[in-house]
């Protein structure tokens, strides 16, 4: 994978937009990218620059160096240094990713357990090179797997999810494929070239059709689908009336696929 491992900031967590993507990157490689009080809060202020940034139609999170991330740091913990102010920034940030209204993607390799499935759960799609480790752990060290408890079943089913929180099993990539842990498995050489790929998938949807729709399908969890009705309705007008369905009927006529990318820019960087 081209994260490199001494990524030009000494900040926990990186933000850069190139090219319509918006890239959040974990920047701690020498202890693996475990997670921090410092890291959380960057990784929260990073996920709200990329959610505001107009040049940016997706968002990656990944890890710098050899891993996503190892999970919480032990040694963080075991000084008492992570208490009620992580948690907050922590969840902020997962809420961030979850509820932005655009597409966001991670992208794992090398451990990618604890808090690190975590964040990749809270993202709408996962890429998970084939050497990636995945698990939580969380009960195992005497806390709530707090980003995944309320996120997890959603994706793999409460059968599944128990097994994952309680026993704290590590599964592989093709395993989590095969029960909707992850979307895509390659090997660690294919990852940019797969994760370039999903992106340009993610290019062929609108952007106004996109945020609804991952908004209603969160609610989708909450309410009746009756209930939902004039909210649908209302979004499907927003989506008819927005400069995308033009771009898409345009698209039509001239038998081409339809480009919904965001306005050109030169590349920002934040961290």
């Amino acid at each position: 994978m081209s994260v490199d491992d001494n990524v030009s900031s000494a900040a926990p967590v990186t933000y850069e937009a190139r090219d319509g993507v918006g890239w959040i990157t974990l920047n701690r490689p020498q202890v693996l990218n475990a997670l921090s009080t410092e890291l959380a809060a960057a990784l929260a202020d990073c996920a709200a620059t990329a959610a505001a940034d107009a040049s940016a139609a997706q968002v990656v999170v990944r890890g710098a160096g050899r891993a996503f991330c190892s999970g919480m740091d032990r040694t963080a913990i075991s000084a008492g240094s992570i208490g009620d102010a992580f948690y907050r920034h922590w969840n902020r940030a997962l809420d961030c990713l979850e509820d932005m209204p655009k597409i966001t993607v991670a992208v794992l390799h090398g451990y990618s357990i604890g808090g690190g499935l975590q964040l990749a759960l809270a993202c709408d799609l996962r890429l998970a090179a084939a050497d990636a480790v995945l698990g939580l752990g969380a009960t195992r060290h005497g806390l709530v797997p707090d980003g995944a408890v309320l996120r997890l079943a959603r994706v793999v089913g409460v059968g599944r999810a128990k097994e994952l929180a309680l026993l704290n099993d590590h599964v592989s990539p093709a395993e989590a494929r095969a029960i909707g842990l992850v979307n895509w498995v390659c090997a660690p050489a294919d990852l940019d070239r797969t994760l370039a790929s999903v992106i340009e998938k993610a290019r062929g949807a609108a952007p106004t059709a996109t945020a609804h729709t991952k908004r209603l399908l969160r609610e989708s969890f909450h309410r009746d689908p009756r209930a939902l009705l004039e909210d649908v309705l209302q979004a499907q007008g927003e989506c008819v009336a927005s400069w995308e369905m033009d771009e898409a009927n345009r698209a039509w006529r001239e038998k081409r696929e339809a480009r919904f990318d965001p306005p050109s820019t030169g590349p920002s960087r934040d961290g």
